[in-house]
């Protein structure tokens, strides 16, 4: 018997949601490279190459979705995918995914979702569509700054499975009773559960 490939998932690391593909995509495409500077020499015939820096790693391909059969509109299962672009509304951040398909995972952000409605029932409403997106590699990066009118980006913390409110706001802002306040500044609705591996935007000292 063949082995069937695990469906694909796009899980929100920031909620917890997963977003089933209806259909694993038939390929996907990972590139990455390096930018790299020539070093002009008077006299040689090819200019020495400097490393500068590597490359965002980016992830693509193609989803598919069919309604046909349910007769329902194919856009209650694209809508859910498309809505990973929105960036948090106090932070502006976009959310950070895991794209999962079997043994591979790629951390990242939805960068690109380019919809192509293919099939409509007669009054119009669309039953299968591809989806090409465009996911960016997603690097922790701890910064600590001040806030100004040239600061740089805040603090970052991201959260482990012994991480509480409390401990964080006594070890970043000194005070373990200022909790609220990195509650606030992330939106978090239950500040008794703390998912691990959540970035969270610690307020200025």
């Amino acid at each position: 018997m063949a082995v069937q490939l695990a469906k694909a998932l796009i899980v929100d690391t920031r909620t917890g949601e997963r977003v089933a593909v209806m259909y694993n995509p038939e390929e996907y495409r990972v590139e990455q490279g390096n930018e790299l500077a020539e070093i002009g020499v008077p006299g040689l015939a090819a200019s020495p190459v400097q490393y500068v820096r590597g490359r965002t790693r980016t992830l693509t391909m193609d989803l598919f979705f069919d309604t046909y059969e349910q007769q329902i509109d194919v856009r209650a299962y694209t809508n859910r995918l498309v809505r990973l672009l929105h960036p948090a509304p106090r932070t502006f951040a976009p959310p950070v995914l895991l794209f999962v398909m079997g043994r591979f995972s790629f951390r990242c952000v939805l960068a690109e979702a380019d919809q192509r409605f293919t099939m409509f029932l007669p009054d119009g409403t669309p039953v299968r569509a591809r989806v090409s997106v465009t996911f960016r590699e997603y690097t922790e990066v701890e910064f600590q700054t001040q806030r100004g009118f040239f600061a740089g980006p805040p603090t970052v913390h991201t959260t482990t499975d012994r991480d509480t409110l409390a401990g964080l706001a006594a070890t970043y802002l000194g005070d373990p009773a200022r909790w609220r306040e990195i509650a606030d500044a992330n939106n978090l609705l239950d500040p008794l559960r703390l998912p691990a591996g959540r970035p969270l935007v610690i307020p200025e000292r």
